[in-house]
Order: structure tokens, then sequence, then C-alpha cells
């Protein structure tokens, strides 16, 4: 209902041009992919692509913008150790620096990349360009479809060891994403224990994040701390009627992010 200018960063992947020539075609917006202009057509024509209306390519090192950014990045970074030159190198030379800038400058609305590059190298630079909105916290979410529904799982990426009052703001992000996708959130706060069986010193910071939610009454469902096949199985969480979760979690706040990786 409301088209988004979408920047994809290595746009000279074929697996990215397909996406972006997907993202057109559904009438989702316009897709800008970052990258040489015969590079990205040779790739399409190797591979049988054919590039659409709708797709705009930007060269990182030729775009007309690139001066606004490498000073809107220099006035960002010029008091961590950067000099002008440096972010101008970082603009013309790298496209996640490039990509992310278009966002921050009002020139797409969302950007792509991560297929070329380890994710945390990619966050790192994004968050050198874009603030996170006041207010929220920087996660990691994977949505996983298992038969039929959508399961959303975090943080999957960012908090290595959270806190309980990171686990309570992953939770309200989290539930914020499931409701951007459509969703009702029902989350649950997973631990090796089930509300209080077996103890455990390592379920006391989930325990402490579900009351921190008490306290900030927040306006979604939420519970914890339980083990997965609690939280996502309705016939063993008859088992504790106590419950507040009206059906199956819909969202699984990992107590760390070894948990969410092992998941």
């Amino acid at each position: 209902r409301q088209p988004r200018r979408v920047v994809f960063a290595e746009g000279e992947e074929e697996v990215v041009i397909r996406a972006a020539i997907s993202y057109v075609n559904q009438g989702l917006g316009e897709a800008i992919l970052v990258g040489r202009e015969d590079r990205i057509q040779q790739v399409a024509t190797l591979t049988g692509i054919e590039i659409k209306e709708g797709i705009q390519v930007l060269n990182a090192r030729l775009s007309a913008r690139n001066s606004v950014y490498a000073q809107f990045l220099y006035e960002r970074l010029q008091r961590k150790g950067f000099l002008f030159r440096d972010c101008q190198r970082m603009i013309n030379q790298d496209r996640n620096y490039f990509a992310s800038s278009v966002v921050a400058m009002g020139d797409a609305d969302a950007m792509v990349t991560g297929v070329t590059r380890n994710y945390s190298v990619s966050l790192s630079e994004i968050a050198r360009v874009i603030d996170t909105k006041p207010g929220h916290r920087i996660i990691g979410c994977s949505l996983i479809i298992a038969r039929g529904r959508p399961i959303v799982v975090a943080d999957t990426a960012v908090h290595d060891m959270p806190t309980a009052d990171e686990l309570a703001d992953i939770a309200v992000e989290a539930a914020g994403f499931a409701k951007r996708l459509g969703y009702t959130p029902r989350v649950a706060l997973l631990a090796f224990s089930t509300f209080g069986y077996p103890q455990s010193e390592r379920s006391t910071r989930v325990q402490e994040a579900v009351q921190l939610l008490d306290r900030r009454k927040v306006d979604f469902e939420y519970d914890g701390e339980m083990g997965a096949d609690v939280a996502l199985n309705p016939d063993v969480m008859a088992a504790f009627p106590f419950c507040r979760l009206s059906g199956p979690a819909n969202v699984l706040v990992m107590p760390a992010f070894h948990s969410a990786a092992i998941s």
C-alpha cells in the first residue's frame, strides 16, 4: 500500500539482482542496485535476467551525490578518528557505507545487505552511518516458518549474553517486529527452566526480564521463563494453567546468543 525505495548494497551479485527484480515485480516499490552498470548488465545477460523499469543502478564511485554523502559521514565521524579523505574513500569504495548514506539522507527508505559479508561486519559499518531510533534497541530477528505458522526468534545477531533489562527490550522490539508483519505477538521468554523448575541461576535474568515487562505495562502477551516445548506445544502448556499466553508463542526471546544460534 505504501511502496518504498530499497537500495541493494551488493548489486552485482546474481541473487541480489534477482531479489531486486522480484521486489519490483511484486509492486512493492522501486529498487536501487549499487554497483558498476556494465558489470550488473553482464551478470544479467549471462544468467538470462531482464532488468526492467523501476530498477535504478548507482555506481558508488560515480554518483552525483557522493560529495553530499562524504560530508555527511565526515560530520558524524570527524571526532572518531576519521579524516575527510577517509570518509570520501569509504563512500567511494565501500558499498555498505554508500548504501547506508543513501538511506540516511532520505534517498531510499531501506537497504538490503549481507550476501557477501558477515552480518557483524555489515552491522558495524551501518551503525557508523545510521543511528538507532531514539528509545529503541537494535536486535537481530530470524523468521521461521514451522508447519505453516511464523515464529520470530530474537535476538539472533547482536546481544551475546543480554541482561534482564536488555532481554525486556528485546521482547518489546521483537513484538513490535511481529506486529509490523501483521501478527498478534505472543512472546515467550525462553530458558533452561520452566517457571522455576528446575532451579537455575542462569534463569534469574529471564525471570527479572518478565518482572520488568510487568512494570512497563506493555501491550502484548508475554510470559516466562519457559522451555521451548512449553512455548510452542499447547498440550504441554496446558500443564501450566496460570501461563498468560492465550496460545502457542509466535515470538521466542532467547536467553543468550549461543542459544539462538544453536536453535
